[in-house]
């Protein structure tokens, strides 16, 4: 297939028919009040959709809905190898609507098209087909009992999931959830964020055409104080995962309490160390990495590798690298394949990240690249790469989450020093440690409060490792499966012979 170019990609959006509806009981519909919202592109600004603006009322139909599908058996009580051909499906239908899904992406969240195709829709197919692959491959147990009694212990799904993901890999998030959801029996209600909700609305046909029943997957766009409170005090939904923002998610957690005390999981924010010895096997390497930590999707990943821990012997000699790679890292239009950093997703989002910006500046840190909004002449929003030296690990550019492509530059003297900065955080989601040292790298790994280490690497790993992060990073974890112990319950059933 040959390459497609910007113009070509151009066309596609222009010819893009774009669902904005609601999704319940298999079939799309509007919001129960008929509200919407508009949906805008950060690319250029456009409108891209009118959105269904769901409530209470939406709410309280969905989760009947996905109740009667769970409680009707067609596939909560399905065997795990049936389930298992139709998540395969699922994901088949997902690639071969790559293209579309793809698009939808990055015209509403702002992503390069290159990333969509590359990263998000291939990682979103693999979730599902992982987990789906997975769930005839996972045994019951037998308790260790006397001779007169027998000991089961099965798992159960939980029952009504209700879903709520963020903006920044909408449709890989999404699937990160939906996949040992709907594998393991559950009926799912999924909460896309307002401001990137286009391909959950998407997929929700894709999951009919798979062979999923109708009501077993719902989709509520809409906001999260109307919408997503309605799900997270909804009486019947038995387990509440969200990804998104440590505030968010703490409300979620006292609404969980108000109601029925639902299972809660939240996979919140990070602000992660990049941790750089002076020993680092290949400091190119190290520098260049350390460029794509903060500069891939815009740096709006809970894992981004916001605070870069230099050695102070290396300081001088490292740094003038990393501000090179980053250079590599331009700002462009998102429907163009050589773009590698596209447009924030919103203008709330953008204020924020200048206003960052700016409390750096203010606090004495350093601007040795980047610090403007750029190509503000297209109608959307865009921020160069950043990257501030002198920063001090108090700073609030330091301590609190930024979800933009901001860079904080701490020295350190000792790798006691480099872990006492690197766990000075209420996070611990992800971390990274550069040294051709092995002990080294296992005692500062072990030594680090961070959910996900890498070594001599960033961002690393597949389906088969857990996911999720220590302290206010949240808890369960995604991924793995360790991700089927959030959708699932144990049940002893003790039958005297």
């Amino acid at each position: 297939m040959p390459t497609l170019t910007l113009a070509d990609w151009q066309q596609r959006a222009r010819d893009l028919h774009i669902e904005g509806r609601a999704f319940i009981q298999g079939e799309y519909t509007e919001a129960q009040g008929g509200d919407r919202f508009d949906c805008i592109s950060p690319v250029d600004g456009r409108v891209l959709a009118q959105v269904a603006s769901c409530d209470q009322a939406d709410a309280d139909r969905a989760v009947a809905s996905a109740r009667a599908a769970f409680d009707g058996g067609s596939w909560s009580r399905l065997a795990p190898a049936k389930r298992k051909a139709v998540m395969i499906r699922f994901a088949d239908l997902l690639e071969a609507n790559g293209e579309e899904l793809a698009l939808l992406e990055t015209l509403d969240m702002g992503k390069p098209i290159g990333d969509s195709l590359a990263v998000d829709i291939p990682g979103a197919a693999r979730a599902l087909r992982w987990s789906g692959e997975a769930i005839d491959k996972i045994y019951d147990e037998v308790a260790a009992t006397p001779h007169d009694q027998l000991g089961l212990v099965t798992r159960e799904p939980v029952g009504v999931v209700a879903a709520i993901v963020p903006w920044n890999f909408p449709l890989m998030m999404a699937c990160w959830k939906l996949g040992p959801a709907l594998a393991t029996g559950n009926s799912v209600v999924l909460k896309p964020s307002e401001k990137s909700p286009l391909t959950a609305i998407r997929i929700a046909q894709l999951a009919i055409e798979a062979g999923i029943p109708a009501g077993v997957l719902n989709v509520l766009p809409g906001y999260g104080h109307t919408v997503g409170k309605a799900l997270a005090l909804h009486m019947d939904v038995d387990t509440l995962v969200f990804t998104g923002s440590t505030r968010i998610a703490k409300q979620l957690m006292i609404y969980a309490g108000e109601s029925n005390m639902k299972r809660v999981w939240l996979e919140a924010g990070g602000k992660s160390p990049n941790i750089v010895f002076a020993d680092a096997p290949d400091l190119e390497a190290a520098a260049q990495a350390a460029a794509g930590a903060i500069a891939f999707n815009q740096g709006e990943v809970c894992t981004a590798g916001s605070r870069l821990l230099v050695e102070r012997s290396i300081r001088e000699r490292f740094l003038p690298m990393v501000v090179e790679a980053l250079k590599g890292w331009k700002p462009g239009n998102p429907l163009d394949p050589a773009t590698n950093v596209g447009a924030l997703v919103d203008t709330q989002q953008l204020n924020t990240v200048l206003g960052y910006i700016d409390a750096g500046r203010e606090a004495g840190a350093q601007v040795l690249i980047g610090g403007q909004r750029t190509l503000e002449e297209t109608g959307g929003l865009y921020v160069e790469p950043t990257i501030f030296d002198g920063v001090d690990n108090a700073m609030k550019i330091a301590q609190e989450e930024i979800f933009g492509p901001v860079l904080s530059v701490i020295t350190f003297d000792s790798a006691e020093e480099a872990i006492a900065i690197a766990n000075d955080t209420p996070y611990g989601l992800a971390a990274a440690v550069w040294t051709a040292d092995l002990s080294k790298a296992h005692r500062t790994a072990r030594a680090l409060r961070a959910g996900s280490v890498w070594v001599n690497q960033y961002d690393g790993g597949d389906m088969t490792a857990p996911f999720g992060g220590f302290k206010q990073s949240g808890n369960g974890r995604d991924k793995s499966l360790h991700a089927f112990d959030k959708y699932t319950e144990l049940k002893a059933t003790w039958i005297k012979l």
